[in-house]
């Protein structure tokens, strides 16, 4: 292929004729031969706000020519609706602090810019992606603002999955809400509660992890740019970095603010963490409840099988007609990935050195990640499991009314050691806790239909206990 010669401070390079990138992205390719992933796509809309924003506020300053400044706007927004994706090609492995990714955002939006204006590609005299496209800016300014936007782009993404979820399961609480079963704490028989009871508990969940999502959010929303290399604001124009941000927050319709202080939000990525931090906390509810449901639709025949999956595909290759709760596992495994990404972006966040954490590559990968893996998942699980579950009633109330953890209610009654005593004698002589209640004369049939209501018992306060004179 036909190439163009670059230059840059370590000599010259050929890039090809028809890369949009130049010769820094170029050594990047060469440099990082790592994973062969790219850049998410919602860090490179991210990085095209910022340039946008920036020119824009470089142009309001009266140092980027309007023309200059218009092509670059131009470049990002055709970025933006789609085109030139495939110039970014820089692994996600790279550089340090993310200069790689920048330079070639840099690279790809001054050739774009270049041909808007006439010019040809390379012809850096036209729009130089260092004295243009990145003037008055840093890597280290530009990156962790274009981080931070990004995974707040996804979670914006995310948190309608999130909420669809909850809506699901309160609506199998509701659907269930009737459906009396054995509760079971330590994998042991214990006092009956709803099925729907249960499922309202699991909405909540995902209501708590809304909720903790959003509040890692609001730390993200705090941007340090204007601060360029050392978070000083080193060649920034006067009023650079209030316009700067208040056209982001127009453009991205982000609640985004400067920084209090621009030396913090360069040494310190804390929100990161934070927000890693809410990912891991949802994803480690959702292993809990995906578990739950395993366990409770396990069977068909030796196991609880209180509940009925949606049968999505043959379970195993040599057993006949075997059906595995194979949503539930992928979800629980998304969630075992996403509790690694986390650490991993605990491990970066705490990497850093006096001014700057050169460990951002890491942290976006993995966030974002997180948020792609988790959006997906929480939408095959919702539309794939949870609005086709059934309840076996018969199954719930069967074990309902088998478990000798119903003498609970009596306590009040005969006292928590009788109660031992009813229990083991029901489960030696394999008599229901009635059953031994009515031989042993313990109180009143009357009162012992009031007692051992199970529907009763999954509420507040002691059924049917009378006021003693």
């Amino acid at each position: 292929m036909q190439g163009r010669i670059e230059k840059d401070s370590l000599g010259e390079k050929e890039v090809p004729a028809d890369a949009y990138y130049g010769i820094q992205t170029a050594r990047a390719v060469e440099n990082y031969p790592i994973s062969g992933w790219r850049a998410h796509p919602r860090l490179i809309d991210a990085y095209m706000y910022q340039k946008k924003a920036s020119a824009l506020a470089n142009k309001e300053a009266g140092v980027l020519k309007p023309d200059v400044a218009d092509a670059i706007v131009k470049a990002c927004e055709e970025v933006l609706a789609g085109a030139l994706r495939d110039q970014f090609v820089v692994d996600v492995f790279q550089a340090g602090a993310g200069v790689s990714q920048h330079m070639n955002t840099n690279e790809v939006l001054a050739n774009r810019a270049i041909e808007i204006l006439g010019g040809r590609k390379g012809d850096y005299s036209v729009v130089h992606p260092n004295d243009h496209v990145n003037f008055g800016q840093s890597t280290n300014d530009t990156y962790p603002t274009a981080m931070r936007i990004a995974a707040l782009l996804c979670a914006r993404d995310m948190e309608p999955e999130l909420a669809a979820l909850e809506t699901s399961l309160d609506a199998k609480a509701k659907e269930f809400d009737h459906v009396l079963k054995s509760g079971r704490t330590h994998l042991q028989d214990a006092v009956p509660v709803r099925l729907g009871q249960e499922f309202a508990a699991y909405a909540r969940a995902m209501g708590r992890g809304r909720e903790v999502l959003k509040d890692a959010c609001r730390q993200l929303q705090e941007l340090g740019l204007g601060g360029t290399a050392a978070g000083t604001g080193l060649n920034t124009a006067p009023g650079y970095r209030e316009r700067s941000i208040q056209h982001l927050r127009q453009l991205t319709r982000l609640d985004l603010r400067p920084s209090p202080d621009m030396r913090e939000a360069m040494q310190s990525n804390l929100p990161m963490s934070a927000i890693a931090s809410a990912q891991r906390m949802i994803a480690l509810e959702v292993i809990r409840i995906t578990n739950d449901l395993r366990l409770l639709a396990s069977g068909p025949i030796t196991g609880m099988a209180e509940i009925l999956l949606p049968a999505v595909q043959p379970g195993s290759s040599i057993m006949p007609g075997k059906v595995n709760p194979a949503i539930l596992e992928m979800a629980a495994m998304v969630g075992f990935q996403v509790v690694g990404n986390a650490a991993t972006v605990d491990y970066a966040v705490q990497a850093g050195q006096l001014e700057l954490n050169v460990m951002m590559p890491a942290m976006t990968f993995n966030v974002l990640t997180s948020f792609e893996i988790l959006r997906n998942s929480l939408a095959v699980l919702r539309t794939r499991c949870i609005d086709g579950i059934r309840a076996d009633e018969a199954a719930c109330l069967r074990y309902a009314e088998l478990s000798p953890s119903i003498v609970t209610a009596l306590n009040p009654y005969i006292g928590y050691a009788k109660g031992a005593e009813v229990v083991k004698e029901a489960l030696k002589s394999k008599k229901t806790i009635p059953q031994v209640v009515r031989e042993q004369n313990l109180v009143s049939e009357e009162d012992l239909k009031q007692i051992l209501d199970p529907f009763k018992m999954t509420e507040p306060g002691i059924t049917g206990k009378k006021e003693k004179s």
